[in-house]
């Protein structure tokens, strides 16, 4: 037999793709091509192979071996072909079992001795090979922790060339078990700690029980970043869906432990403030990489002083805010990226940032410069505004605020009412509907929207502020335990969104 056939899976940014791997040896000076629209990293792996078949006691075939991988269009990238190029090329031979080969996808890196090394994005590819109606995937060992998270689908782990080729010589089965060791709980510092600040931390819990958007300005260590740290203690736990989302992304950009990887809790993304676009949407040659939008999809999203980052970054979070996706075009591309976050912005109110308001010595011109870089498009998609004060030296001294766990009842009981309320839809939160359903089938009576109005018509609101300003209004009511908002929760919605002194 000249020809040998295996399987794999390609990934292009969130999307996966099985791809056919054949090789063929025939006549012609010994060497190998490798071809299909693949990058650098694929074409260097002929030695890797190469090394890696000779150290597993196989012979590479001295005669010209072509490796084609298809769909040839698709652009291929990265060491996850390694594997299945090799098994291909010692198909070639008729050394083993065709009838596995043609029904497993195969994963992973081959170091020179052998080893099938670790590789990113095994979950989403695990999950394409059974959405394509593969019964079985073989992964690296690192990996298996990570496969075994997807049902209904054979996993098989390996360490070697060596136990895969033994495996279709059917001379030893695949281990699956997993040495997993305990979840770790995430350590989230608790709101107990906050002192004072009632108003921020009842936003917060507002923030929280429908995924709004927050800023807080105030002076320096008044507990901006000690509230927005502590949001993640009141969120609900991630659904199985949410979680097996959330950890493909994370699996992609590489930052998933080896053990026990699978995220239950939302996660908590805080990029420095001197970040770039590309570090925050993505990017990278070739295909491009999850940013820091991405990883933070079904969690929070925090930027600490925001007010020092560039006003184009802080634009280019725009896009990924109304639509719950980015998209970022690249060489090999478009990359799409669900990015379903909650904003936290956190800044002082000025340059020079004086723990006393009547201490600042910038002009109104400089203050207003320095927020400035928090455009209007950007500010019209943030529910929520404070103003935080420093709280008095009584409170400072004596006050003791509720628990996380307390606040973290009221907003699963919140969200609960909201996933119910939009569950035909398939919308989790009150920051995911759209501003249409709102204004037509869960139209409020004229009574109730008579702030809206009054906010519209002197110019306060803009129409999306207006149909944020209701969705705020409905998480209101959810956290109330009614069925509908009332005149005056619409009015405080707006109100939050009308405070908090950022210009």
């Amino acid at each position: 037999m000249t020809l040998g056939k295996s399987y794999a899976v390609g990934l292009n940014a969130f999307s996966a793709t099985v791809v056919e791997v054949q090789a063929n040896v025939g006549q012609g000076l010994p060497g190998v091509t490798v071809g299909g629209n693949v990058d650098g990293g694929i074409r260097e792996s002929r030695e890797r192979i190469r090394a890696a078949v000779t150290n597993s006691g196989h012979k590479v075939p001295d005669q010209k071996i072509t490796i084609m991988l298809f769909p040839a269009d698709l652009p291929k990238s990265g060491s996850r072909f390694d594997l299945a190029m090799a098994l291909a090329i010692i198909a070639a031979g008729g050394e083993v079992d065709e009838a596995k080969l043609a029904s497993t996808a195969f994963i992973g890196e081959l170091a020179l001795d052998g080893r099938i090394r670790p590789v990113r994005g095994v979950l989403p590819s695990v999950i394409e090979a059974r959405r394509a109606g593969y019964p079985r995937v073989v992964v690296p060992r690192a990996n298996a922790a990570e496969a075994v998270l997807i049902s209904d689908i054979e996993v098989g782990s390996a360490q070697s060339l060596s136990e895969v080729l033994a495996w279709l010589a059917d001379d030893r089965i695949l281990d699956t078990a997993i040495d997993a060791a305990p979840p770790e709980s995430a350590l989230v510092p608790d709101l107990a700690d906050v002192v004072g600040q009632s108003e921020a931390r009842y936003a917060l819990e507002i923030a929280a029980a429908g995924a709004h958007h927050l800023l807080m300005t105030g002076p320096p260590g008044i507990g901006k970043t000690m509230l927005a740290r502590r949001l993640p203690g009141i969120l609900p736990s991630l659904g199985t869906e949410e979680s097996l989302e959330v950890t493909a992304i994370h699996s992609i950009a590489g930052t998933l432990p080896t053990k026990n990887p699978l995220i239950t809790e939302p996660p908590f993304i805080a990029p420095h403030h001197s970040t770039s676009i590309t570090a925050l949407l993505g990017g990278g040659t070739g295909m491009a990489a999850p940013g820091a939008v991405s990883r933070a999809h079904r969690g929070v999203l925090f930027l600490d002083e925001c007010a020092e980052m560039g006003a184009k970054v802080l634009d280019s979070l725009r896009q990924p805010i109304e639509e719950g996706e980015v998209r970022v075009a690249r060489r090999d591309g478009e990359a799409n990226y669900p990015s379903r976050f909650q904003l936290v912005l956190a800044a002082n109110p000025c340059a020079c940032a004086p723990a006393h308001d009547v201490d600042c010595i910038c002009s109104a011109i400089s203050r207003r410069r320095y927020l400035g870089k928090l455009s209007g498009p950007l500010m019209d998609r943030v529910d929520i505004r404070i103003r935080m004060e420093p709280p008095g030296n009584t409170a400072l001294m004596t006050d003791l605020g509720e628990s996380s766990a307390a606040v973290r009842t009221r907003v699963v009981e919140a969200r609960s009412a909201a996933a119910r309320r939009w569950a035909e839809f398939g919308w989790l939160t009150n920051g995911e509907v759209p501003g249409s359903i709102l204004r037509q089938q869960f139209r409020l009576p004229p009574g109730v929207l008579r702030p809206v109005e009054l906010f519209l018509r002197d110019g306060r609101v803009t129409a999306r502020g207006a149909d944020r300003a209701l969705r705020l209004a409905w998480t209101l009511t959810d956290l109330k335990g009614a069925e509908q908002p009332t005149e005056d929760d619409v009015a405080q919605a707006l109100l939050f969104r009308d405070r908090g002194g950022y210009r």
